[in-house]
C-alpha cells in the first residue's frame, strides 16, 4: 500500500527546495519598509545599488523606480509603468508610515506609557 500524501490520483508535494522556491526567491523585491528607507535616506538607497552589477541589470542599471524597486530596459518602459495602476497603488502603500518596533511593542503591551502626574496627587499636595 502507498503513502497516501506521495501519490493521491497523481498528484505529489512540490520538493522544499525545487524550481518553484527559486523562482519565488528571484522575484522577490524589497519589503516595503526597505523602501521606504530608500525613499528618505539617500545613503540607504545608494548602499543597495553598489550591491548589484551594472552588467547584470536591465538598461544597465540606469532606469530604477523606487518606489518599486525595478530595474526597466529603457527610460520610456519607466515612464510607462510609473503611469500604471501598480506602481500608484505602491505608492499609495508607502504613503503609511511603516512598523517599527516600539509600535510593535505597544500593541503587545510591552511597554510602559507615561501618562503624566495623576490629578489626585496635585489635588492632595494643595490640600495640605
Amino acid at each position: 500500500m502507498r503513502h497516501p500524501s506521495k501519490h493521491k490520483q497523481g498528484i505529489t508535494m512540490p520538493a522544499i527546495r525545487g524550481q518553484d522556491s527559486k523562482k519565488k526567491t528571484r522575484r522577490h523585491t524589497r519589503d516595503l519598509d526597505q523602501i521606504h528607507d530608500d525613499l528618505h535616506k539617500e545613503k540607504h538607497l545608494e548602499k543597495y545599488k553598489s550591491t548589484k552589477a551594472a552588467e547584470d541589470l536591465p538598461g544597465l542599471g540606469q532606469f530604477y523606480c523606487v518606489e518599486c524597486s525595478k530595474w526597466f530596459e529603457s527610460e520610456s518602459n519607466l515612464t510607462a509603468h510609473s503611469k500604471g495602476k501598480p506602481h500608484k497603488r505602491r505608492v499609495r502603500q508607502l504613503k503609511e508610515e511603516p512598523y517599527s518596533q516600539k509600535e510593535a511593542e505597544a500593541a503587545a503591551g510591552l511597554t510602559w506609557t507615561d501618562n503624566g502626574k495623576r490629578k489626585e496627587d496635585d489635588e492632595m499636595a494643595e490640600a495640605t
